[in-house]
């Protein structure tokens, strides 16, 4: 199972610019010698990077510069879902409403995984229901990153986030992932 390198390359940038050249360095020490050789190699946004470099990087980098309860995971998902725009997508975020923006995330969901499938349940004006099926190898961070990128899209098309949380997950034996947001404009 792969991710977009894009996935990788907003949390380095993330830990550079938070924690400096000295946290990147403390970060890859942490990593698996494999992992490590990998991110230290040009890691392009555009390309397929394995799936448990994403969820090493994220989980080592929270141990490193948070309390262990994923809270950097989301952090870092929220950044990138700001950095990773392209032009196109900025303009769609100004213009478009929370509701569009997620209504829009399945499709995105195919252009950054090799599995699963993202659907939106439940779509109404002020909340939002996604949810992750058939996933291949689900892990909590993957959980936080989904739920952080979903906030942050939310806030970036102008809405007010109210609330949100993972309500279901597999990682705890449920039949799938849901994450519901609610917002205001």
């Amino acid at each position: 199972m792969q991710v977009k390198g894009s996935a990788v390359t907003s949390r380095v940038r993330w830990v550079r610019e938070k924690h400096g050249d000295e946290g990147l360095r403390r970060l890859k020490a942490a990593l698996s010698p494999e992992h490590r050789t990998r991110l230290e190699q040009r890691i392009l946004p555009h390309e397929w990077v394995p799936f448990d470099l994403f969820v090493e990087l994220n989980v080592k980098a929270d141990a490193l510069f948070g309390t262990g309860d994923l809270a950097v995971v989301e952090q870092m998902a929220r950044y990138g879902a700001e950095v990773n725009l392209p032009t196109l997508y900025r303009i769609f975020y100004k213009l478009g409403t929370p509701e569009f923006i997620l209504g829009k995330a399945a499709r995105l969901w195919e252009v950054h995984y090799t599995s699963g499938r993202l659907e939106v349940e439940k779509l109404e004006a002020g909340g939002g229901r996604l949810l992750l099926r058939d996933f291949e190898t689900p892990h909590p961070a993957h959980c936080r990153s989904v739920l952080g990128w979903a906030v942050r899209s939310v806030e970036l098309s102008g809405g007010e986030v109210l609330s949100y949380g993972e309500t279901e997950c597999r990682t705890h034996g449920d039949e799938r992932c849901v994450f519901e947001v609610r917002w205001r404009r």
